[in-house]
């Protein structure tokens, strides 16, 4: 394990990047997340869907490696077999994966337990479940993901801000045009899925997103 649960170890102000090879242009996750740990991302989400469990363990045990050596947060998506069995740091469930009561039960008080939310009711449960952090979107319109529901705008995540006492990740539809906004409201840590793994410069387009976190927080 290279962290413990708590803000400050894990879910600081930045970019958390989430992997999506269909979207990569062509490069597969390893040199992706390779690319996102070169630009200074130190929380990578490994989300795969469709592979079969042997290829996305493979993956898994190279991405391990590659944030353990860069001092980074691995998170996997859903799979908590994989998770255990790679070391990875945390999972992240939604809302029609297992109880995080359980998965607590599964994968121990050290590891990070995230939580993808929708409404002020499911950020409140997720708050009384004890996850570490939860995930607020999504924001605007995403296609990345096949069974996403509609966008909860921004008026859900500044109720997040104001009233829900857990560090939170705003995801989806989030691009370099409409960041500024999102970070204007409060958010200190964003999700980027397509915009960052189907960028052509990875590193730049990092660079770029930054710099308009920080104009979105004068």
């Amino acid at each position: 394990m290279t962290v413990k649960r708590g803000l400050a170890e894990f879910l600081k102000p930045g970019i958390y990047g989430i992997t999506a090879e269909e979207y990569s242009r062509g490069r597969d996750n390893i040199q992706v997340v390779q690319d996102m740990l070169a630009a200074g991302i130190r929380i990578i989400q490994y989300r795969e869907k469709e592979k079969k469990a042997r290829e996305k363990y493979l993956e898994c045990i190279k991405i391990r490696e590659l944030t353990r050596q860069a001092g980074a947060t691995f998170i996997v998506n859903d799979n908590i077999d994989l998770a255990l069995i790679v070391d990875a740091d945390g999972v992240h469930i939604g809302q029609d994966d297992l109880p995080p009561e359980k998965v607590r039960e599964l994968v121990g008080e050290e590891r990070i337990i995230g939580l993808s939310t929708h409404s002020p009711a499911q950020a409140r449960a997720a708050l009384a479940a004890g996850v570490d952090y939860i995930g607020v979107g999504p924001i605007f319109a995403t296609r990345t993901k096949k069974d996403v529901c509609d966008p909860v705008g921004l008026a859900y995540l500044e109720y997040v801000v104001k009233n829900i006492d857990l560090p939170f990740v705003a995801i989806g539809g989030i691009k370099e045009h409409n960041i500024r906004q999102v970070t204007a409201r409060g958010a200190r840590c964003v999700a980027l899925v397509t915009e960052i793994v189907g960028a052509a410069d990875i590193v730049a387009k990092v660079a770029a997103l930054r710099q308009e976190m920080t104009k979105g927080q004068l």
